[in-house]
């Protein structure tokens, strides 16, 4: 079903992630996952509840949380694996969580502007508020008190607001209404289209196979299917055996 799985950990390639094993204590969690991602590709990371998708993603972050025991991350011939989570951040790695850690008691403005204290800054503020209108026009108004749909756009905001190479999208249409997912996924072909690499976490896996250039498919935190997003559209019977739509 999947191509050769085996990865080279001096490959060429923008991103890859290399025989990864993570644990939370003692449970075994993301068990020799490996993976390429291209630069400026969109790979949709996609599994049932319980695959070790999230896992995956705070495993490249470099998160307290799963543990990684063995295996190696790169990105742009920078070794991850061997950073904290603080200097994966520097190095261009920016996790979107499902839950979006918008900071209380700060302005919309103010929490992007929080997002550029440190070097190295990214986006600026005109052109984030030109991707998204609807923040400008709520610059001043707490982060908190934004709707669900808004409060996700600040959370991608805030991620472009630092200088990333790699965008780690978790569920980032958990919750939202038809309308505001479509805004969200246009968004996200604009900055596609601007060249940022992407991998996205998504239980809505038709939506998010439709935005992917690839996709990679976990089944019990091991990697099942390797290959392009179109393959999974088109393929009734994988989508049925490991994602049940």
């Amino acid at each position: 079903m999947s191509g050769n799985l085996a990865i080279d950990s001096h490959a060429p390639s923008y991103f890859s992630v290399h025989d990864i094993h993570s644990y939370y204590d003692e449970s075994y969690i993301v068990q020799g996952v490996s993976f390429n991602v291209h630069e400026g590709e969109i790979l949709a990371l996609l599994g049932r509840n319980g695959a070790g998708k999230t896992s995956t993603l705070r495993s490249i972050a470099r998160l307290d949380s799963p543990v990684v025991q063995r295996g190696e991350i790169w990105l742009d011939h920078k070794a991850l694996h061997k950073m904290t989570s603080y200097q994966a951040a520097t190095s261009g790695v920016s996790l979107v969580p499902e839950d979006r850690r918008i900071i209380s008691g700060l302005t919309v403005e103010e929490n992007l502007q929080l997002a550029q204290i440190a070097e190295p800054v990214g986006w600026g503020l005109d052109r984030i508020y030109n991707l998204f209108p609807r923040l400008g026009e709520r610059r001043k108004q707490d982060g908190t008190t934004l709707s669900g749909g808004e409060q996700q756009m600040l959370s991608i905001a805030r991620a472009l607001a630092r200088d990333i190479k790699l965008l780690l999208l978790d569920e980032p249409y958990e919750g939202l209404a038809p309308v505001i997912v479509d805004e969200i996924e246009k968004t996200l072909q604009v900055i596609k289209d601007q060249g940022m690499t992407t991998i996205i976490v998504e239980q809505n896996a038709v939506r998010a196979l439709e935005l992917a250039d690839r996709s990679v498919i976990l089944d019990t935190g091991s990697v099942v299917f390797d290959g392009s997003a179109k393959e999974v559209l088109d393929n009734p019977d994988l989508r049925a055996e490991y994602l049940a739509i």
